[in-house]
C-alpha cells in the first residue's frame, strides 16, 4: 500500500521549470489536504483506541514520513486502493514496537510531536533526518521533557537533532515551554500529555508570548475529536484532567490546506480571477484561512462558502504594513503579491521563518531582490519595494517547497506591474506538501511547463 504514496509524492521534473508571462489566471482548484491536519490526525489515530477511517489525507513527503515512522512503531495501516483514504489501527496509547530507528525527512510536524509521544510512552529510539532538519531547534521541547523525568540526548549538536530517546521516570503534573519560537513544541507537547495523564492531570504553562496560535486551535480541535478535554487560561496555561484517552472517532475528513490555498488565492487577485478553490471555507479550522483578510486590504474581492474561497479584483493591489505572526507560512505568498503593490509593503512579526524549511526571511530577500524589488531584511520583519518593471530571474528555492510555489507568482500579469519569465530550480521540492502543484497552476495559467 505504501508505494502508491510514494508514486504520487515523487514527480519526474527537471532541474528547473521555466514560467513564462502570464496574462490571466483564472477557474476552480480542488486543493490537497492540509498537512497540519494530516499529520496531527495520523499521530492521534495511532494513539487512539479504535480503528481511524481518514479521508483526503495529503499525498506528501511530510504524510509519507509519517505513515513510514507510525509503521517501524508498529502501527497497522492500508491505504484505500486509488484514493487518499486510510484506515489507521490504534494503539491505544503504546507503539507496540519499543526500540527503532526513525528517520523524520524535514518533517517539523512529525518530529516534533512523535518526540513527545515517544518519551511520554518510554522506550529506545533514536529520530534523525535530512541536513536541515539537524539544522533546525527543538532544544525547548527536549528541555521541556527532560525537565519531567524523561532522558533524551542530543547525538549531534545540543539544541538540534539527532535525537536518542532513553527510558525515563516522568513526573508530568506540570510542564513549561517557551512559546516563542515555534507552536510546534506546543502541540507535541498537548498531544503527548494525556499520555502522561492517566493517574494525574497535567498542566502546561506556556513562557514567554506564543506564536502562531491558529495552529494550536488546529491541535485543540483534533484532540477534541479524539475525545480530549483541554482547558486553558488565555494563551499561557492548558490543563488536562486525569484519565482521559484517545478515542477513535470512526472517522474523519482532512479539509483543504489552507497555506496551499494562498498561492491560487493570490494569483487570482494579481490578475483579476475569477478564481476559486474548494477544500476550504468558513467551516475551516486552519488560521491561515485568515489570509483572505490581508488579500481584502490589499483590495481585493472574497466571496466564501462552508467548503470554497473565491477571489476576483477590478485593479492594482494595495500597499500594506501588518503583523503576520499568526499565519507566518501564508504570509511569504504576501510578500510576493507586494511585488504588484501601489508602494511599499511591511511583514512584520515573522522571526519564525528564520527556523522553517529554511531562513526564509534571508532566502525570501535574496530571491525578490533577483526579481528587482527593493528589499529591506530585518530580524523579525521585510519590506518589499516594488520594481518599476520586474526582471527575468533564475530562482533558487533552497530545499522549501514553499519557496518554490510563491515565485511561480512572478510569471504573473498584474494591473501595473507585468510578469516576467521565471526559472524555477529544484522544482520537485513541492512533494513536501504538494506534488501536483506545477501542473496545477500551468493549466490555471494555460501554460505548458518547459
Amino acid at each position: 500500500m505504501q508505494n502508491q504514496q510514494t508514486k504520487q509524492t515523487k514527480k519526474h521534473y527537471a532541474k528547473y521549470i521555466d514560467l513564462h508571462p502570464v496574462v490571466k489566471c483564472q477557474g476552480t482548484v480542488k486543493l490537497p489536504g492540509s498537512k497540519s491536519i494530516s499529520n496531527r490526525t495520523l499521530l492521534l489515530a495511532a494513539l487512539a483506541h479504535g480503528t481511524t477511517e481518514i479521508h483526503d489525507l495529503l499525498a506528501s513527503d511530510d504524510t509519507l514520513v509519517m505513515l513510514m515512522a507510525l509503521k517501524q512503531l508498529g502501527v497497522d495501516w492500508e491505504q484505500a486502493e486509488g484514493s487518499q483514504n486510510y484506515t489507521i489501527h490504534g494503539c491505544a496509547g503504546r507503539f507496540p514496537i519499543h526500540h527503532a530507528d526513525l528517520f523524520m525527512g524535514n518533517a517539523g510536524t512529525a518530529i516534533r510531536p512523535l518526540t513527545a509521544a515517544l518519551a511520554a510512552m518510554g522506550g529506545d529510539y533514536t529520530l534523525h533526518g535530512v541536513s536541515r532538519m539537524h539544522e533546525r531547534p527543538i532544544g525547548d521541547l527536549v528541555d521541556a521533557l527532560n525537565a519531567i523525568g524523561t532522558r533524551i540526548d542530543y547525538t549531534g549538536v545540543p539544541g538540534y537533532p539527532p535525537l536518542h530517546i532513553h527510558r525515563g521516570q516522568l513526573h508530568a503534573q506540570r510542564m513549561s515551554v517557551r512559546g516563542n519560537v515555534s507552536s510546534q513544541f506546543l502541540t507535541a507537547l498537548l498531544m503527548a500529555a494525556p499520555l502522561m495523564a492517566q493517574d494525574h492531570a497535567v498542566t502546561i504553562d506556556v513562557i514567554g508570548e506564543l506564536i502562531s496560535k491558529p495552529y494550536i486551535e488546529i491541535t485543540l480541535n483534533l484532540m477534541q475529536r479524539f475525545g480530549i478535554l483541554v482547558e486553558r487560561e488565555g494563551w499561557q496555561s492548558f490543563f488536562i484532567a486525569a484519565g482521559q484517552q484517545y478515542q477513535s472517532p470512526a472517522t474523519i475528513h482532512v479539509e483543504g490546506d489552507a497555506s496551499s490555498a494562498s498561492y491560487f488565492l493570490a494569483a487570482g487577485a494579481i490578475t483579476g480571477g475569477p478564481l476559486r478553490v474548494e477544500g476550504v471555507g468558513n467551516n475551516s479550522i486552519q488560521g491561515d484561512v485568515r489570509f483572505v483578510e490581508t488579500l481584502q486590504q490589499m483590495g481585493a474581492n472574497i466571496t466564501m462558502g462552508d467548503n470554497w474561497i473565491e477571489v476576483s479584483s477590478n485593479g492594482g493591489l494595495k500597499a500594506i504594513d501588518a503583523d503576520f505572526n499568526h499565519i507566518p507560512d501564508a504570509a511569504m505568498t504576501i510578500a510576493i503579491a507586494a511585488l504588484y503593490a501601489d508602494g511599499p509593503s511591511t511583514l512584520r512579526n515573522i522571526a519564525s521563518w528564520r527556523v522553517k524549511e529554511t531562513d526564509r526571511l534571508s532566502a525570501m530577500a535574496t530571491e525578490l531582490r533577483k526579481l528587482g524589488a527593493t528589499i529591506e531584511e530585518g530580524e523579525d520583519y521585510l519590506r518589499v519595494t516594488p520594481p518599476t518593471t520586474m526582471q527575468p530571474a533564475t530562482i533558487d528555492t533552497y530545499d522549501d517547497h514553499r519557496m518554490a510555489m510563491c515565485f511561480s507568482l512572478a510569471s504573473l500579469d498584474g494591473a501595473a506591474l507585468r510578469g516576467t519569465t521565471v526559472r524555477i530550480n529544484d522544482p520537485k521540492c513541492v512533494a513536501k506538501t504538494f506534488p501536483d502543484y506545477f501542473e496545477v497552476f500551468a493549466k490555471l495559467a494555460e501554460q505548458k511547463l518547459l
